[in-house]
């Protein structure tokens, strides 16, 4: 390839997978489309046959692009390659509509992060940078962007390979933002069909898709579920119980649950109990606007502005619309911020925190109002 001068410039190496990608492509749909192929493990051996030939082709050259030394050249080529077969994607899912085949890309895909994930010293020095760049293409491509994608997207995210190098192998944890960042993507995609129950059966495979997902995290992961809990509870459509219970049901593994049905058992005296949860969100930045933070704070120190709690309902409040009254994030923020200050301030006075040191407070005044003025939805929510 370097005697024919196709890797001589940036331009020509662009050409060149970009072709090379719609070519693969569209070998695989005139497979698909085949009328003398019957068997669908005929048809997805002819389209893997070529498909694998090229991603072994893209591992063979970002694994000896550039020296042993030099890990940005290879880097770099990942990067171009995955925006090209991403680029390549959108087009053909803009341009052939209900047709559109996740097939080619997918194999394209995990192939290709299979490849570079084999225990290889070449590959092991820029092992968080491939990472890196699978997440951000997955990012991108993420349902609300390319909706034809979203089964094989869904796929690939939850790939045991995948899900063991982004939150068991990567250094320090540095995976677990981009995972999260991906699933909070699928959580808003879903939310307005699940909001509405508008399930159709798409929908409802793609949801079930995500249940056992979560499933997975909860019994491999459970530590990630309880750290990213807040963010996912913020974006997931209120009436998902069921998904929204597996988030909170995690606890970490090296935590010994107590039995519910020991005789006159105190909760409130658990050693656990005074251990903080984890929580990664900065809910603090989530009081908007800053007028309201202000009010918020002025009315807990001081117990002014005294109309703060007779226009607290107004100012959760965003539409009329039932279902869509209220502004979920911020009220899931306001009550752990007033909670956390609560605990703050008995622990600064020498007491500890019970229904007698926190009755008669601000603190209290705020969740009274949340629980008695609200309408029936707005109690849901609170």
């Amino acid at each position: 390839m370097n005697l024919q001068g196709i890797l001589k410039t940036d331009e020509l190496i662009t050409r060149f997978f970009r072709l090379s990608t719609e070519m693969c492509v569209d070998l695989s749909y005139r497979v698909l489309m085949d009328q003398n192929l019957k068997s669908p493990t005929v048809i997805r051996a002819k389209c893997f046959h070529t498909l694998d030939a090229y991603v072994r082709l893209i591992a063979l050259l970002v694994k000896h692009s550039g020296d042993n030394n030099n890990t940005v050249t290879k880097v770099n080529l990942l990067n171009k390659v995955l925006g090209i077969v991403t680029g390549v994607l959108l087009q053909d899912q803009e341009l052939r509509g209900v047709e559109f085949q996740q097939l080619p890309y997918h194999r394209i895909f995990i192939m290709l992060f299979l490849e570079l994930s084999a225990p290889e010293a070449v590959l092991e020095a820029i092992n968080p940078q491939i990472l890196t760049a699978f997440c951000n293409t997955l990012y991108y491509l993420r349902p609300q962007k390319a909706p034809g994608f979203a089964y094989a997207w869904l796929e690939l995210v939850s790939h045991r390979v995948f899900l063991g190098r982004v939150l068991a192998l990567s250094p320090a944890q540095k995976g677990w933002t981009m995972y999260a960042q991906l699933l909070v993507s699928l959580f808003k995609f879903l939310a307005p069909f699940l909001r509405n129950v508008e399930l159709a059966a798409p929908i409802q495979l793609l949801y079930k898709g995500t249940l056992r997902v979560l499933l997975v995290l909860l019994h491999d992961f459970p530590e990630f579920l309880c750290d990213y809990h807040y963010g996912f509870c913020d974006v997931i459509a209120p009436n998902c119980i069921q998904m929204r219970n597996l988030i909170l049901s995690a606890f970490p593994r090296n935590m010994r649950l107590p039995d519910p049905f020991t005789p006159n058992l105190k909760v409130d005296l658990l050693p656990e109990i005074t251990q903080a949860p984890r929580i990664l969100a900065n809910f603090n930045n989530l009081i908007q606007p800053p007028s309201f933070k202000k009010d918020l704070d002025s009315y807990i120190k001081t117990r002014a502005p005294v109309t703060f709690l007779s226009e607290l309902r107004t100012s959760l409040q965003v539409s009329n619309e039932p279902g869509m009254r209220y502004n979920i994030p911020l009220i899931n923020a306001l009550v752990l911020y007033v909670g956390t200050q609560a605990i703050q301030y008995i622990q600064n006075k020498g007491n500890t925190p019970n229904m007698s040191t926190i009755t008669h407070s601000s603190h209290m005044d705020i969740f009274q109002n949340l629980a008695v003025d609200s309408d029936t939805e707005g109690k849901i929510r609170y």
